[in-house]
This record gives structure tokens, sequence and C-alpha cells, in this order.
């Protein structure tokens, strides 16, 4: 098996077990998404950090540690995937996964909206007209919903956000979850212990499997940032532009077929309009990359003196 061919399995695992989350939280209850996301951020440190020692990282910890801007970034970075974490997990748990998968079938062309307004890159056309179409199906959704899809639009704009920051920060997968998960390790245990003594927490009391199963979400976290990670480094990055549709399409399938949330003529039109946005985002893209590859292998013709 070649590497490219590899570095496709790593990434179709990795958005493959990102969208079976919707089959995971549940299994939870009675805990809700503040417990979750205390435990999930508190036992990704530990996983996190044994990684971190097994794979020989601890000099780039160390280094991000003294570094203030990164340092500044990552913090940053780790409020806001908070956010993304709390705001995934009461969707899923309150029967809006419909919603949530809407969150990241967009989440790519905010991401280039952002890229625009923050770091003032330039679009290219078709990928503005993908952008409008996006517009005209978050109006139609917002009048098949009676309101804005604020869990969509959240998980949209804070996905987006984390990524700028990462990127802005530079660093390696593991060393950047470690230093995230450190950084809100302590309101995370502050958040925990705050639910057990005030009644609302659920650690206790409810078994040894529902202790596993939180205790759980530290390896259902990082796994799949370790495939991603591999993949990363073997495919290209229209590959993994690709195969990032793979987690919303089975949240949505989770939410229809088997969670069985509403899906009334409206909110179907409203997510085809969606789906054709992505579908010529993505065409543009390959398109795109294709030309710059046919610049770059193609020798400039030579002229005669």
């Amino acid at each position: 098996m070649n590497e490219q061919r590899r570095g496709v399995m790593f990434g179709a695992a990795a958005y493959i077990m990102w969208g079976a989350f919707p089959l995971y939280f549940p299994l939870m209850e009675p805990a809700g998404a503040w417990e979750i996301l205390g435990h999930r951020i508190l036992w990704s440190l530990v996983v996190a950090g044994a990684l971190v020692l097994i794979v020989g990282r601890r000099q780039q910890v160390a280094a991000i540690l003294r570094d203030r801007r990164k340092l500044v970034l990552l913090t940053a970075a780790a409020a806001v995937i908070s956010i993304n974490w709390v705001t995934y997990i009461w969707g899923v748990n309150n029967g809006r996964i419909v919603e949530t998968s809407l969150g990241y079938f967009t989440n790519p062309l905010v991401t280039m909206l952002m890229g625009v307004i923050i770091l003032r890159e330039r679009m290219r056309k078709l990928q503005w007209v993908a952008l409008g179409i996006a517009f005209v199906a978050t109006v139609v959704l917002t009048v098949d919903y009676g309101r804005l899809p604020w869990v969509a639009l959240i998980l949209a704009f804070s996905f987006g956000t984390y990524g700028l920051l990462k990127k802005s920060a530079g660093v390696g997968p593991f060393e950047s979850l470690a230093v995230e998960t450190a950084v809100t390790a302590p309101f995370a245990v502050a958040l925990i212990i705050a639910l057990q003594a005030t009644g609302n927490g659920t650690l206790f009391g409810h078994g040894a499997l529902h202790v596993l199963l939180l205790i759980s979400l530290g390896v259902i976290t990082v796994v799949p940032l370790a495939c991603f990670g591999a993949a990363a480094i073997r495919v290209p990055m229209v590959t993994i532009g690709l195969l990032q549709y793979l987690a919303p399409i089975l949240q949505f399938a989770v939410g229809v077929f088997i969670a069985h949330e509403a899906m009334p003529p409206g909110r179907w039109a409203g997510f085809a309009i969606v789906w054709i946005a992505l579908v010529i985002f993505s065409a543009e893209a390959i398109h795109h990359r294709r030309k710059v590859l046919r610049t770059l292998v193609t020798p400039p013709s030579s002229t005669t003196v």
C-alpha cells in the first residue's frame, strides 16, 4: 500500500470517527454538556500528555510555553474550541444533530470568508458564487427554523476561528492539544467539582461503565486527531478538503435516519442549497489546483533569438 492510499485511509478514519460522535455522546446521559466538556478537556490532557512523552515532544512543548505569542494564540484557540465542543455536545444531546451537521457543512465556506476578512486573502469568482449561495441557504433555513440556526453558526465560526489561530501558531497537533488542554484543565477541574458539589455531577452514583465512558472522552478526542495528522502529511490538502465532508454527512444521516429529527420541505431545500454551494466550492478548488500543477510542470516556451 503506497503512502497516499494510506493517508486517505487515515483521513477517512478520522472523519468517520468525528461523524460518529452523535452516537457516542448520548451514551453519557445523564451527564450534561458542561460536565462532558469538563471531562473531555481533563482526559484529553492525560492522553495528549502521554503521547507527548511517548513520541518525544517534550522539548517542543517546553518551547511553546516559553514563546509568549504562541502561548497566547493557543490559549485563545483553547477557549474557542471549548465553545465549539460544548455547543456541539449540547446540540447532539438536545435533538439538533442535523443542525450541528449544517455547521460543519458550512465550515469551509465560513473559513474562506474569515480568510478574506481577517487575513486579506483574495477569493476567486466561483468562490464568491459559492459563498453567495450559502448565504441564500442560511436565509432559507432561518425561515424554516423560525430563528437563526445559531448552533450551526456557532460551530462554523468557532471552528473557523480555531483553525485560523492554529495556523498562526504553527505548532504540531499533539503539542498543540497538550498545551490547549493544559491551559483549560484548571477550569475543567473546577467545573467538574462545582457540578459534583451542587448535585448536578454524574461522576459518582451511576456505575463503573458511566465513569469509563467519561474517561474515554480523552481517547475519542485524541485518536481521530492522530489519524488526521497522519493523513495531512501524506495526501494533498484538496483531498483532505473533500474527506472532511464525511463527518457532516454521517452526522446528518444519524440525525435524520437514527434520531429521526424533523426534516420539513423547507429544511431539505436549505440543505440542498448548501450542498450546491459545496459542490461549486469543491469543484473550483480541484480545478484551481490542477491549473496550478499544470503551470508548475509545464516548462516555459523557449524563444529563438
